[in-house]
């Protein structure tokens, strides 16, 4: 098997971000008002886009909260169109009849704090209408869930019945059970962990640093710059690069092992160098272009830092202490072949969340991606979690 060409055309967009004027699609906005972040930066105001699916009963029971992870967005189900780039990232499992059934569930996504879908991010606009770019500063993981208690309380739900993510989505879901004990009835995390370690923190500035080295980021300025004049190289080499963390050895060695690109020798040279490739060098130019033009190169830092900085037991007394505080339903999935969060990271969730109980694991080839792709897998899952609400 071969990867096949790239079906884009044209230089990619100095920024891919969602900017006001463009479709909104099935996006709702909501401001939140001010925000101190904990580097210390105060933002005037605050603006959250929200998608949400099914109806909320009358008693407020029914509402399930997905926190997406680094490059997704509110868009968890429905199809591409005007406003979406892309379809659902979990449109097989969010749906009347599906695992978690909008005929019965109220379920609301929102992009998060730095993304660059709607929600106040280095693209949005500062109060003078500038792009915030290389003003936005650090944010973390607990100022992600504090805009997203804040949305809750902008939409009058009390209490979350089920709050679940992967990957970046599941350290916010760890963050909301420790801050806001009470109005989360329940969570479930998919390949993530209670604290980032040094292998990830290396690959995470890595991908940081080739982004800063791309001559056309501009310090982080570059909005405006005509079509193929932003970072999008060196946001490509970050993707690469991150993309073979979410995909497995196994997986790729089976998919392209040493093929050749379509109509590509990579053993051609001309003026003594090569000239073709092999077909898994062009699947991950393929992503890496995909992304450029979808995304946000100051929002794909921003997101990348925060979860550097992820440590759920800084100033909690440690990782156990604060997982040991953790009481409410916690349904724990890895998945078998992740290198990027490794099942060992979820095990040390388990065995210290008291309300965790037994490791679940998702058999997969793929990798960390495991969550996008076995969808029957995560479904299984899905319904053990809502099945453990308190």
């Amino acid at each position: 098997m071969t990867y096949g060409p790239i079906a884009y055309e044209g230089a990619p967009p100095a920024s891919a971000a969602w900017r006001e004027g463009d479709p909104v699609g099935d996006r709702r906005f909501v401001t939140v008002g001010a925000l101190t972040t904990e580097s210390g930066f105060t933002f005037p105001e605050v603006t959250v886009a929200y998608e949400t699916w099914g109806t909320l009963n009358a008693a407020g029971t029914n509402a399930v909260y997905i926190c997406h992870a680094l490059t997704g967005d509110s868009h968890v189900s429905g199809p591409a169109g005007p406003g979406h780039k892309t379809a659902g990232w979990w449109d097989a499992l969010v749906g009347p009849g599906r695992a978690i059934d909008t005929s019965d569930w109220f379920v609301v996504c929102a992009n998060i704090l730095g993304g660059c879908q709607g929600t106040t991010g280095p693209s949005s606009p500062d109060p003078a209408g500038q792009p915030w770019g290389s003003r936005f500063p650090a944010v973390t993981i607990a100022d992600m869930v504090e805009v997203e208690h804040r949305l809750t309380q902008a939409l009058g739900i009390a209490r979350w019945a089920l709050i679940l993510g992967p990957s970046l989505g599941g350290m916010r879901v760890l963050e909301w059970m420790l801050r806001h004990p009470d109005e989360v009835g329940s969570g479930m995390v998919l390949g993530t962990t209670a604290a980032v370690s040094a292998d990830e923190i290396g690959t995470h500035a890595a991908q940081v640093a080739a982004i800063r080295a791309d001559p056309y980021f501009l310090g982080g300025d570059y909005y405006g710059q005509p079509d193929g004049h932003g970072p999008h190289r060196g946001m490509g080499v970050a993707r690469q690069f991150a993309h073979l963390t979410y995909r497995s050895e196994s997986e790729l060695g089976e998919r392209f092992g040493r093929q050749e690109q379509a109509g590509e020798d990579p053993y051609a040279f001309i003026d003594g160098r090569r000239s073709g490739r092999f077909a898994m060098e062009s699947y991950l130019s393929h992503h890496a272009d995909k992304l450029a033009r979808r995304f946000d190169a100051n929002t794909y830092i921003a997101l990348t830092n925060a979860m550097t900085l992820f440590d759920l037991g800084r100033g909690r007394g440690g990782a156990e202490a604060a997982l040991a505080a953790i009481t409410a339903p916690l349904t724990v999935v890895g998945i078998n072949s992740d290198r990027l969060f490794p099942v060992h990271q979820q095990q040390h969730i388990a065995a210290h969340a008291p309300g965790a109980g037994d490791l679940h694991i998702v058999d997969s080839l793929v990798g960390h991606d495991g969550f996008l792709v076995e969808d029957e897998q995560v479904a299984r899952y899905v319904d053990l979690a809502l099945g453990r609400i308190r």
